[in-house]
Formats: C-alpha cells, structure tokens, sequence
C-alpha cells in the first residue's frame, strides 16, 4: 500500500513562469556572487522583487550580465522535476536555513534541469521555454542590500 505524502499547506498561489524565473535568479546569484538566496522576495504575475545580501555594489555591466544569464539558463528549455524527499536527504543537495520549523519531514524539492534545486511547495512552469524573457527593471543597493525589480516579457 503506498503511502500519502503528507506536506505544509500553501498560502499563495503564485504565477508559475515568473516563480520558475525567481529560482533561476536566486541560483545565478548564488553562481555569481556567492552569496544566500533571496533574504526577501515578492513575486507577482506583472513585476517582482528579491533581496540580496552582497558586500559591494555591483556594476551595471555586472547586472547586465545577471539578466544576460538568467535568460540563457531559460533558454535552455530545462524541464521542472518535482521529487520528494525526506528532510535528512534533501540536506545533502539543497539549503534548508530557511526551512520554517514546523515544515514536514517529507520535502518537495523542485529541480531546475542541472542548474537549481530547492526545497519549495509553490507552483511551477514544466518547462523554462514556458517562462518568457526574463527583464531587469532596476535595483538599488542600501547597507548591503540589493534589491532587484524584474518582469517577464513574451519572448
């Protein structure tokens, strides 16, 4: 007899393309600078934000370069796997520091092909193709605090 897979209830539904965007963004700004994934975010179907903790000011040259590879990684048509997985196992291969403590044994990780993996129960696109182009609107940074400001616009 299999058994049901019991999780954390969800409180917001959000717009897979532009949550699918936000983990790609989260795992690119890992790759580049090194550093935690968003400290804040809102995603929302026509604009979203993330926060970052970064020691420096980025360029704009090295922003560029942030929605230059967040829309490659899209480009990719990766497909979106779900999986399941307990607590313990997912500690080896995602970042659990922001796991709520009453979150459930089993966990749902999401994969983004090779390129992203984390611990999420939101909703999500199967594939990075139904995503669109990723757009950088702007962002300021404040005592250590980038905040960035993306859309998505139809490819």
């Amino acid at each position: 007899m299999e058994q049901e897979i019991q999780l954390n209830e969800h409180n917001k539904t959000e717009y897979p393309p532009m949550h699918s965007a936000e983990h790609i963004l989260n795992q690119t700004m890992v790759r580049m600078f090194g550093c935690p994934r968003s400290k804040n975010a809102h995603i929302e179907r026509k604009k979203s934000k993330c926060d970052y903790i970064l020691t420096e000011e980025p360029t704009a040259e090295t922003m560029a370069e942030v929605e230059r590879r967040v829309n490659e990684v899209i480009d990719q048509n990766l497909p979106v796997v779900i999986e399941f997985m307990t607590k313990e196992a997912a500690a080896d291969i995602v970042d659990l520091s922001k796991l709520p403590k009453e979150a459930s044994e089993t966990l749902r990780i999401v994969r983004i092909g090779d390129y992203d993996a984390c611990a999420c129960i939101g909703a999500h696109v199967n594939n990075t193709s139904e995503i669109g182009r990723f757009k950088l609107l702007n962002y300021d940074y404040t005592d250590n605090r980038l905040r960035l400001r993306f859309k998505l616009e139809a490819k």
